[in-house]
C-alpha cells in the first residue's frame, strides 16, 4: 500500500473515516442507524447475499490497487444477485482494518465500489468499520425480483435443455498465474494481452443486466462462474439431478489464453475448465437463449455413476475449482 499516502485510519479515527468513504460513494441513504431503501416496483421479492475478501487470499497490494479491490468486491457479490435473474440495488461494506492502513487507500476503494455500482443505479448505503489485525472487507448486496417469474435456481435445470454462457471462461485464472508468474504487477512485460489478463482477474466486470434478461426470456436455471467451470457446472448439475454434456469447441480457449500460455508454458484448458474468479453467468434453458448468451452444451437425464459434466461425452481433464477453506 505504499502507493497511498497522507493520515492513516488510525491517526483520524472512525468518524472521518466513514466521512471519507461517503465522500468517495455518496448516497443519501447513508448515514443513520440503518438504511431505508425506496421501493422500486409492486410485486417484488428481496434478494440478498454477501462475500469477504481477506488481504493475502483474495487481493494482494503487489496485484491490486484498492480501486481494483473496490471493483472485484462488487462485481463477485453483484454476479450472485444476477444470478438470480434479480437486479442489485444496494450494497453495504463492513471493513476490519488496521490502523495504519492510509485513509487514501480506503477512499479509493469507495471510489472502486461506487464506479462498480453504478450502472445498476446501485448504492453504498451503510456498512460497519472496526480496527483490526489484518485488513478484511465484507460486502453485503441487496437486490430484488420483480414480477412473477420464478427465480434462476440451480435447481431447476431439466433433461432437453441448453447449456448456454455469458461472459468470459478462464481470463482470471490466466491473469493470476501471469500475477504469480512475475511477482508482482509492475514486473508484467509490456505485453498487452498479459497486462489485459492480470487486470481481468484484479478487476473483473459484468454487463449490467444480464441476470434480467436471461429471466425474461425463460432460462430456467442458472449460477455464475465464481469456482471454475467444471465445479459450477457440478452444482446445477447435483441440484438438479441432470448430466450436463459441454462441446469442447465452444469453450476453447481463445487467442488470449493460447498466448499467455505459450509466454507461461501452462495448459489454457486449466484455466477455462477450473479457473474461477470471471464470474460469467452459466445458465440452462428450453426457450430461446437470451441476446449476449451463447451455447457450450445440452442436458440429459443422469444415469450410471459417471461424471455429471462431461467434455465432448469424456471425463474433463480439470475438474478440481476454488475452495474458500
Amino acid at each position: 500500500m505504499s502507493r497511498y499516502t497522507g493520515p492513516t485510519v488510525r491517526e483520524v479515527g472512525e468518524a472521518a473515516t466513514i466521512q471519507a468513504i461517503r465522500r468517495a460513494a455518496p448516497s443519501e441513504l447513508n448515514g443513520d442507524d440503518a438504511a431505508i431503501l425506496r421501493p422500486t416496483a409492486p410485486n417484488s421479492r428481496h434478494v440478498s447475499c454477501t462475500d469477504i475478501l481477506v488481504l493475502g487470499r483474495h487481493f494482494r497490494p503487489e496485484y491490486s490497487t484498492a480501486y481494483e479491490v473496490g471493483v472485484k468486491a462488487i462485481t463477485q457479490n453483484f454476479a450472485d444477485i444476477q444470478a438470480m435473474g434479480a437486479r442489485p440495488t444496494a450494497t453495504l461494506l463492513g471493513l476490519a482494518i488496521p490502523g495504519e492502513t492510509p485513509l487514501s487507500w480506503v477512499s479509493e476503494l469507495a471510489e472502486g465500489i461506487e464506479a462498480t455500482a453504478e450502472p445498476w443505479a446501485a448504492e453504498l448505503v451503510g456498512g460497519d468499520i472496526v480496527q483490526g489485525k489484518e485488513l478484511l472487507i465484507s460486502i453485503t448486496a441487496l437486490g430484488e425480483l420483480t414480477g412473477p417469474a420464478p427465480a434462476l435456481r440451480v435447481n431447476r435445470a431439466a433433461p432437453g435443455q441448453q447449456v448456454i454462457v455469458h461472459g468470459k471462461l478462464g481470463h482470471s485464472a490466466a491473469g493470476l498465474d501471469i500475477l504469480r508468474h512475475y511477482g508482482s504487477r509492475a514486473a508484467i512485460p509490456d505485453d498487452e494481452i498479459l497486462q489485459e489478463l492480470a487486470a481481468w482477474h484484479c478487476a473483473p466486470t459484468l454487463v449490467a443486466g444480464q441476470g434480467t434478461v436471461a429471466r425474461a426470456a425463460g432460462v430456467a436455471s442458472m449460477t455464475d462462474n465464481s469456482d471454475g467451470l467444471i465445479s459450477d457446472l457440478n452444482h446445477i448439475a447435483t441440484s438438479s439431478g441432470v448430466s450436463l454434456d459441454i462441446d469442447k469447441e465452444s469453450i476453447a480457449p481463445d487467442e488470449m489464453l493460447q498466448h499467455a500460455a505459450d509466454v507461461l508454458q501452462e495448459d489454457p484448458w486449466k484455466w477455462v475448465l477450473s479457473g474461477g474468479e470471471d464470474h460469467s453467468l452459466l445458465a440452462t434453458t428450453a426457450a430461446r437463449i437470451p441476446t449476449g448468451f451463447r451455447r457450450i452444451g445440452s442436458t440429459s437425464s443422469q444415469t450410471g455413476s459417471g461424471p455429471k459434466v462431461t467434455i465432448d461425452r469424456a471425463t474433463p481433464a480439470y475438474t478440481a475449482g476454488w475452495s474458500s477453506l
